[in-house]
């Protein structure tokens, strides 16, 4: 079984169609990277696949879409965001919590934890898979303020995981922090093949290179190329993915 499936997806957003009938197949615990130019799709395919699109006025969305064997878009979107959890472009901690309960939270609100110890097991099992465990062990009780912008993204990374959903999203995780953790950011994505499905959004076809199992190139809502990641990159098959390559697009 793929973990997500999407066929003949369309997607309109007042008079524009912004997605044109992109069919694709995430295999189970892989890294699944969709590239492209800014403007493409690629985080609209994302919400498609969360539900998020429903909070886009005007939004419509036909086609198929399976998500861990569920009609996505007939399923309850709350109970559908249990289960596919997301890291955005800007990290986003809860301010006003510390940094324990930044991971603890969404170890309650999905049931993962019964009692305080096996809660405390979650957060360290999420902060250690996230890369972030032994900058901030010492400081699980502070405010996410202290930390560093990459640092707040490893930690939001952590949050999702401490879901144990078994769909993570990444739409351009690396977009706004340092190299120094944008790498470690990408290890930390790069290991969690074992315990969820990974598709991430990036603009960059060397990250994507670096980290992804499949790729697919999306422009203008179409997928113009889509295969295992070296094959597409030593043998592109599309003079646009070869450009996109160069960066010359």
């Amino acid at each position: 079984m793929h973990a997500v499936e999407l066929e003949d997806v369309h997607v309109h957003v007042g008079g524009q169609h912004i997605i044109r009938g992109v069919t694709l197949n995430v295999p189970c615990n892989s890294v699944y990277v969709l590239m492209g130019p800014s403007g493409s799709g690629k985080t609209t395919l994302l919400r498609v696949i969360n539900r998020l699109i429903d909070m886009v006025d005007g939004a419509r969305v036909s086609g198929h879409v399976r998500v861990l064997g569920i009609d996505a878009l007939k399923a309850d979107p709350y109970a559908l965001r249990r289960r596919v959890g997301m890291v955005s472009q800007i990290p986003n901690p809860f301010p006003h919590m510390t940094i324990y309960d930044n991971v603890a939270v969404a170890a309650r609100i999905n049931g993962v934890a019964r009692g305080k110890r096996e809660e405390g097991e979650v957060v360290e099992w999420a902060l250690k898979k996230a890369m972030i465990w032994d900058e901030v062990k010492d400081r699980l009780h502070e405010h996410p303020h202290v930390l560093s912008g990459g640092q707040k993204q490893r930690l939001c990374l952590a949050r999702a995981l401490a879901m144990k959903a078994k769909v993570l999203l990444f739409d351009e995780p690396t977009a706004n922090i340092d190299p120094v953790n944008a790498r470690k950011l990408e290890g930390a994505i790069s290991s969690l093949k074992d315990d969820a499905t990974v598709i991430m959004v990036t603009h960059s076809p060397h990250q994507a290179a670096r980290v992804a199992d499949r790729v697919a190139l999306i422009y203008e809502g179409r997928v113009l190329e889509e295969g295992a990641a070296k094959e597409v990159f030593l043998n592109p098959k599309d003079e646009f993915t070869v450009k996109f390559m160069r960066g010359e697009i």
